[in-house]
């Protein structure tokens, strides 16, 4: 009994201990789908780390000031945010934000061009390390003051960052695995409830934090997994993906170094370069093995979009390896053995670079074809011209002729180069044809009948003798001659029906002028067409048919001239005949002086 009449502790040191029996009333944060709502709408939808550390920023100043939670002026008090601080749920939102302000701030040291060099690795690190800690902060001070779900939340997010900086640091794989482990499980748990965008939100969360795990679990050794495997997880997206995709190709980077020390010369159509450069051998290594995903077994499965996206890759690694060639010939002097060697290498890397090209404005003319082939189901589906695909054959002409330029400028050709000519040539004569061929459709939409028409059998001849040429080359050109044989098809069907719609329109005119000249009066008070002003009171379209190119008849414009009556023009005929009185009486005389009246 007297032990319950002292005071405790806490209720000594509480100022509110009269109020202990009340409830206290728990801070919810929704902090995933605060997080990625803040992510999205300030730069991190297109990896602009540095708008979003602004953000953050600008975000704490506004939290700070509203609070009056400020640090001083002009001298700095340091303020630190405790379990007794945390009186609002914005004091939540100071750490939060503290903690993603220093993680982006690590990220975008990390997205440096040339990467974070020894001095920038030692800060960014520091970064990880201060988001690790106000994250931790966060998960402390949410599992006291906040309700259950944002506790979860806030620990999953604590552990997130905490592998993350594990990670970076290259050691203690297994802490970073049970990491990654821990914040996965909470984030799969939590996407079972709630709201339909939070469960998407966490699920898009567990897929991101599926490759680290997997990197984590290859790096322990609990994984076979294989380099290639890496790379499909790298193909992954999302915020939480870039640092994982920084440390891969940190990776690749490292095997493609150690894979080119034993790349001595590059082979291209018979003759053999030597590459002394050790970048440029990592530059062309790094191409080469984009082109396999090109050309590899799971090609064609694979989107155009991610195509696209590898194209992109494979230039730029060539323009590095040709940036890499001319600065050396740059620096060669005057050894002229090693200028031609340079010289050479440098024409078969715009070579492959050319042939790349080609490949990817095929891609694009494939998916052009298919859109245009595809009819119109939605509003917003964007079909496509005939026009644009006539720009894109524009660009293949173009290509293929730089490229045969290319390969024909040396002196001494070996029998490759001349084959591959003869193979630039005859592209030359597809690509003609096809272009065309959509030249004539565009006629053929615009109504041209004839010169569709001619147009169809010109591209009928071109195909003829592309077919003919590319069957005398020796090569596999099974897909080319097939497209071919397909075009001369079309060819054929599409003249056949420009030829029936040309004799149909031009038996309907007859017929309309026929109609027309009948009914022409010579008064004019009658006409060939009524607007839509003189039938107000019967209901049919003055505006024609859709498929009909033709104006609307809503009123005539200039409107007809109309005869009105005119004033009268009065002709003054008797002005001629009238004798008028004479008026020099009234006039007054002129007085003359002394020497006018001596001359008189």
């Amino acid at each position: 009994m007297g032990k319950d009449n002292h005071p405790s502790a806490m209720e000594i040191d509480d100022p509110k201990s009269a109020n202990s029996d009340q409830i206290v009333p728990k801070f919810s944060i929704n902090v995933l789908q605060l997080l990625k709502s803040a992510q999205m709408q300030h730069g991190l939808r297109h990896g602009d780390y540095t708008r979003y550390r602004r953000y953050c920023t600008a975000r704490l100043r506004r939290l700070y000031k509203s609070l009056k939670f400020t640090h001083g002026r002009g001298k700095y008090s340091k303020r630190n945010i405790t379990e007794s601080t945390v009186t609002d749920v914005r004091f939540l939102h100071v750490l939060l934000y503290s903690a993603e302000r220093a993680w982006s701030h690590a990220m975008e040291k990390r997205q440096l061009p040339d990467g974070p060099n020894a001095r920038q690795r030692i800060y960014l690190i520091g970064r990880l390390r201060k988001a690790v800690k106000w994250a931790t902060l966060f998960s402390k001070l949410c599992a006291i003051k906040a309700d259950s779900r944002t506790s979860l939340e806030a620990e999953a997010y604590a552990s997130y960052m905490k592998g993350n900086l594990l990670f970076e640091q290259d050691q203690n794989w297994d802490v970073a695995l049970m990491s990654f482990k821990s914040a996965r499980a909470v984030y799969e748990e939590l996407g079972k409830y709630g709201d339909l965008d939070n469960q998407v939100l966490c699920r898009e969360r567990v897929e991101e934090l599926e490759p680290s795990i997997r990197y984590c679990l290859h790096k322990v050794g609990q994984s076979n997994l294989q380099t290639s495997e890496l790379l499909n997880i790298g193909d992954m997206e999302g915020p939480a993906l870039d640092l994982f995709k920084a440390k891969l190709e940190a990776v690749m980077a490292e095997a493609r170094s150690q894979q080119a020390a034993s790349m001595t010369e590059l082979n291209w159509l018979g003759h053999r370069f030597p590459v002394s450069n050790a970048k440029t051998r990592v530059a062309i290594l790094k191409a080469q093995e984009l082109e396999k995903d090109l050309h590899g077994s799971s090609a064609d499965s694979t989107p155009s979009d991610k195509k696209l996206v590898i194209f992109d890759k494979i230039f730029s690694a060539y323009h590095e390896a040709r940036g890499y060639i001319r600065a050396d010939l740059a620096t060669a002097g005057n050894a002229e053995n090693v200028k031609d060697d340079l010289h050479g290498l440098d024409k078969a890397v715009s070579a492959m670079l050319g042939e790349r090209t080609i490949e990817r404005n095929l891609l694009l003319v494939k998916v052009a074809k298919s859109k245009l082939a595809r009819r119109r189901d939605d509003k917003n589906d964007k079909v496509t011209k005939p026009e644009e695909l006539v720009r894109l054959y524009d660009l293949l002409l173009q290509n293929t002729a730089d490229l045969s330029d290319l390969v024909s400028s040396g002196r001494d050709k070996k029998p490759e180069e001349v084959s591959f000519a003869d193979e630039c040539a005859c592209k030359t004569l597809a690509f003609r044809a096809e272009r065309c061929f959509y030249v004539a459709k565009s006629y053929s939409v615009a109504g041209k009948r004839a010169e569709a028409y001619a147009l169809y059998h010109h591209v009928r001849n071109l195909a003829e003798d592309a077919l003919r040429k590319f069957k005398s080359l020796n090569g596999d050109y099974k897909n080319m001659i097939k497209d071919l044989e397909e075009l001369c098809k079309q060819c054929r069907s599409n003249s056949c029906i420009e030829h029936a719609l040309g004799i149909m329109e031009e038996n309907k005119d007859q017929e309309n002028i026929s109609e027309r000249i009948s009914n022409i009066s010579l008064t004019g008070a009658e006409r060939l067409e009524k607007f839509l002003l003189d039938k107000l009171d019967v209901y049919e379209s003055a505006v024609g048919d859709s498929n009909v190119k033709c104006a609307p008849r809503i009123a005539s414009f200039p409107p007809p001239f109309q005869a009105i009556s005119r004033t009268p023009i009065v002709l003054d005929l008797a002005y001629n005949n009238i004798e008028f009185p004479s008026l020099e009486s009234r006039m007054k005389k002129q007085k003359g002086g002394f020497m006018s009246r001596i001359w008189g």
